[in-house]
Parts: structure tokens; C-alpha cells; sequence
């Protein structure tokens, strides 16, 4: 594993699936006062911001989209179960995409290892206070 792919998840921040560890839709969807997203809505925002990142990245984009919702809502546990496997199917994709990259891709997923770093600290933090840290710590 290169950097750029550990800087992605795992090495640089608690690794993903381990904060996606037994995260159920009834804890992921609990509000937490002074908090203005959900923990279902801030892994829809992970998400959302990944999949616009890695299609720049593959060449499958030229531009970030426009109309890009940034911070859509989960409306169910089918939703939230959906979203989980988007999640993991884009780590896998960008530390595959990480693994000999173009110089454009190169930066694309640099900035979004520091994107989603940032968000992943924050799901670690609301999976402590909602009292939902994954097992093992």
C-alpha cells in the first residue's frame, strides 16, 4: 500500500470499515444536539463527494457537477444499507485508483483523502458521543 492509498483510509484515520462496524440505520440516524447532520447524513455526504471525486478521477467526469446535492438525506434503513455498500465500493475504487495514478488523478484523490479524512474523524467523534464506538476500543 502506497501513501496516497493508506492516506485514503486506514493508515492516516481509523479504518473506514471500522467505523462502519455494526452502525445500524436506528443509531445512524439519531440527532445530536448542536450537531446539523445526522450520522446516516454525514457518510450520504462522504459518499456523495467520493463518487464525484473518483468519476474526475477516472476520467469518467471532466468537471465536479454543478447541481452536485453535497448533503442529501438518507430517507430509510433501505437507503442507509445502500449507502454503506457506495461507501465501501468507493474505498475500494480509490485506493485502487490511488495504486498508479495521473497527475490529475494524483490530485483529485489528495484532496479527497483530506476531505474524507476530515468527515471520518467527525463520524468517529459522533459514534463516541452517540455511544456506539465500535466494539474492540
Amino acid at each position: 500500500m502506497n501513501l496516497l492509498q493508506g492516506a485514503l483510509g486506514g493508515t492516516s484515520f481509523p479504518d473506514p470499515e471500522r467505523l462502519l462496524a455494526n452502525l445500524s440505520w436506528e443509531d445512524a440516524s439519531r440527532s445530536v444536539i448542536g450537531v446539523p447532520y445526522t450520522l446516516a447524513g454525514l457518510l450520504a455526504h462522504l459518499a456523495v463527494t467520493a463518487r464525484a471525486s473518483l468519476d474526475l478521477a477516472a476520467g469518467r467526469a471532466e468537471n465536479w457537477p454543478d447541481d452536485l446535492d453535497a448533503w442529501p438525506g438518507v430517507a430509510d434503513e433501505a437507503a442507509f444499507r445502500t449507502l454503506l455498500v457506495e461507501l465501501r465500493l468507493g474505498l475500494t475504487e480509490a485506493r485502487a485508483l490511488a495504486d498508479s495514478p495521473s497527475d490529475r488523478a494524483r490530485d483529485i484523490l489528495t484532496d479527497l483523502a483530506a476531505h474524507s479524512a476530515y468527515h471520518w474523524g467527525q463520524v468517529a467523534l459522533l459514534r463516541r458521543v452517540l455511544g456506539v464506538w465500535p466494539e474492540g476500543e
